[in-house]
């Protein structure tokens, strides 16, 4: 659903750029947008990530270990999505 937002979005842009012969500054707002986009899954991913894992931390103190570790293995994973989103508005 989001690909499609997206996808739709940069259409519209890369039509307005060329009608209007100002690429520059649309482009720009093209890149923005794909990043801004592109982060809102990882930003709320990581806080429920964070959210849970202080949760089940305080449940159960003994296996805060374990916890941390699938934690920051979480967090590499979704953080790799926020740097795809990055190297897309940089491909664009």
């Amino acid at each position: 659903m989001v690909a499609v937002i997206i996808s739709h979005l940069l259409g519209l842009i890369g039509a307005a750029a060329t009608s209007s012969g100002t690429s520059g500054s649309l482009d720009t707002i093209g890149k923005g947008l794909v990043y801004g986009l592109a982060a809102i899954g990882p930003g709320i991913g990581i806080g429920v990530l964070m959210g849970k894992s202080v949760e089940a931390m305080a449940r159960q103190p003994e296996s805060a270990g374990v916890v941390r570790g699938t934690m920051f293995i979480g967090i590499g994973l979704i953080e790799a999505l926020a740097l795809f989103g990055l190297m897309l508005s940089f491909i664009i």
